[in-house]
């Protein structure tokens, strides 16, 4: 029975040297650790008994930990996406990408301060008048996530959605 527990944590060992998972994070991307590992579950303001609207997003370390790497759903996998972020040598920064199930491709500047992870997207290409969109994202007392939105307009930062999220063990983001 020992050498089946021994085995185990060898093959355990091997598995995680494998994938990376024994190398450091970035130094860049250490203050995100306290996402990692963690699922949060939020409902839309304008969410309905008729038209529900939830999303569920997680985070986790990723590429040898050059990156972490948080992926959403909205309603189990009608819209979603991944979102990688790492360190960028050439612009001096913090970077992310988000893909999306709808096939889009948004690329922010980001940076972190203090408690809050906040990335920069430049949509100056619309009609409507907003220049850049500005998302900040900060854990509340280590359970709760709020994820805030606000919109670059006349060089004006102008409020936009607010949703608190609550840490799930139940639930993953899907996709369809």
């Amino acid at each position: 029975m020992k050498n089946i527990i021994k085995i185990s944590f060898i093959m355990l060992e091997l598995c995680m040297a494998q994938h990376g998972d024994d190398k450091p994070l970035s130094e860049h991307l250490i203050p995100l650790s306290q996402y990692l590992g963690k699922t949060f579950s939020g409902e839309f303001i304008n969410s309905t008994a008729d038209r529900p609207m939830r999303d569920v997003l997680s985070w986790e370390r990723a590429l040898n930990g050059n990156a972490v790497k948080m992926v959403h759903s909205v309603n189990d996998g009608e819209y979603g996406g991944e979102t990688l972020i790492m360190w960028d040598d050439e612009k001096g920064s913090l970077m992310s990408w988000y893909f999306t199930t709808a096939g889009s491709l948004t690329i922010s500047q980001a940076v972190i301060k203090g408690e809050q992870f906040i990335s920069i997207e430049d949509v100056g290409a619309n009609q409507n008048g907003i220049t850049k969109v500005k998302t900040i994202i900060q854990l509340l007392h280590g359970q709760r996530l709020q994820k805030k939105t606000k919109y670059l307009m006349n060089n004006i930062w102008v409020d936009g959605n607010d949703m608190i999220y609550d840490e799930v063990k139940d639930k993953r983001p899907m996709f369809k």
